[in-house]
């Protein structure tokens, strides 16, 4: 019984560390930005970008998944561990939501008034910028990766305001979806935290 009771307190004692931890990243959460997997092949890479999303502070994940890898059932997502494992629980703590199609998802964010952006390596679109050289800080904000061998489709470019590429040095001129995703949403949400540390001080001066 003695054993049992510690086992309880320990529970309490991880479950009051983890509303600390939730307390002291809330202001440093980046509110209405979502990060948009189009078709992706992998289901490790799908749990890496999770992560990435997660550990920079971005709000949310939508999954365009016509394969149907991972479950609707966010709760069910969070109990996979084909997600689990490679997210490093982070699925635990990151909302995901799944799509059947690019058009699916391009109208429920249209429907709710988000600008979507893509990423890629090559020039797609009528407007394109070099990844630090662009503007993140759009009041709701999607932000596009593509599929790891096909990479972003037409439609998910013809239905955005703009492409971004990470500037490349090498004869190689790709980074997988893990990579590409952790520098891009890097730069998004540092723009975006900086705004929205310039807004509270300007309303506190008010």
């Amino acid at each position: 019984m003695n054993k049992l009771s510690g086992i309880f307190k320990n529970m309490k004692i991880d479950k009051s560390d983890a509303r600390k931890r939730a307390d002291e990243i809330k202001p440093y959460r980046c509110k209405n930005l979502i990060a948009v997997l189009e078709c992706p092949m992998d289901i490790k890479n799908i749990g890496t970008v999770i992560r990435n999303v997660n550990a920079l502070g971005v709000e949310k994940t939508y999954i365009v998944d016509p394969r149907n890898l991972i479950p609707d059932d966010w709760q069910e997502m969070r109990e996979r561990k084909s997600l689990s494992k490679p997210s490093v629980s982070a699925i635990k703590w990151s909302f995901v939501k799944r799509f059947d199609s690019t058009e699916e998802c391009l109208a429920h964010l249209a429907k709710n008034r988000f600008i979507s952006i893509v990423t890629s390596p090559h020039v797609k679109g009528k407007d394109n910028f070099i990844l630090h050289e662009a503007d993140y800080t759009q009041p709701k904000l999607a932000v596009w990766f593509g599929n790891e061998s096909r990479g972003i489709s037409d439609l998910a470019v013809e239905n955005s305001a703009f492409c971004v590429s990470i500037p490349m040095f090498g004869m190689i001129e790709s980074l997988n979806l893990g990579t590409t995703s952790g520098i891009v949403l890097y730069e998004v949400t540092k723009q975006r935290r900086e705004y929205q540390e310039k807004y509270k001080r300007a309303n506190r001066s008010d």
